[in-house]
């Protein structure tokens, strides 16, 4: 029985500048058909599937999506431009500590890009109990690391300082994160470019 309850913290801040095609990337059906889930909204429902909360960082643009299935007080939007109008400091770790900083009094937290859509519940809920046992743990399929990195309570301060793109990458290497091995290639995929939609469309 897993005691702790982390919270899966949902990246949709990014620009998404590599991706090509109209509209951005999150916003683009999975299927490639009108009507099904975007990348986007297939993320937010296979965290919401762990019954875990779920916290999703995102833009002005992408906000109504997550309205759509996140409570308001947990859809944390980050401002593009500051009061005098100058681009926001925008990344990965920017996000992270938005995220963390919205669910300071979680049990961990398991950072989720959304644009890996096929990321299976049963993977999130593993990398969540493997934080019974290790300060940071990651979901690995067949050797290879991936998504979501799940980070200790002990990690909220160094969460708390990241910034940039790196993420918390830096802190999964100095804190020796172990592997939570998983039947689930999708924690390897992940949507940048309109190539790799297609190949995701099949």
């Amino acid at each position: 029985m897993m005691k702790r309850r982390p919270a899966v913290v949902v990246l949709a801040a990014g620009r998404g500048s590599r991706f090509r095609g109209p509209g951005h990337k999150l916003e683009q059906s999975l299927a490639g058909t009108p009507g099904g889930d975007s990348l986007l909204t297939r993320s937010l429902r296979h965290a919401l599937a762990t019954r875990l909360r779920v916290v999703v960082v995102t833009t002005t643009a992408l906000a109504p999506t997550a309205h759509k299935l996140i409570a308001a007080r947990d859809v944390v939007t980050l401002p593009e431009h500051d009061a005098h109008g100058r681009p926001q400091p925008i990344g990965m770790g920017h996000s992270i500590v938005a995220g963390v900083a919205a669910t300071g009094d979680a049990d961990g937290w398991l950072i989720l890009p959304a644009d890996m859509p096929l990321v299976q519940p049963t993977t999130i809920m593993a990398v969540a109990e493997g934080l019974e046992r290790y300060p940071v743990c990651y979901a690995q399929y067949r050797g290879i690391q991936g998504h979501p990195v799940g980070f200790g309570t002990e990690l909220y301060s160094e969460l708390m300082v990241l910034q940039g793109d790196e993420g918390a990458r830096r802190i999964v290497l100095r804190y020796a994160a172990q592997p939570i091995a998983v039947d689930d290639p999708g924690v390897h995929i992940d949507v940048d470019t309109a190539e790799d939609l297609a190949r995701l469309r099949g």
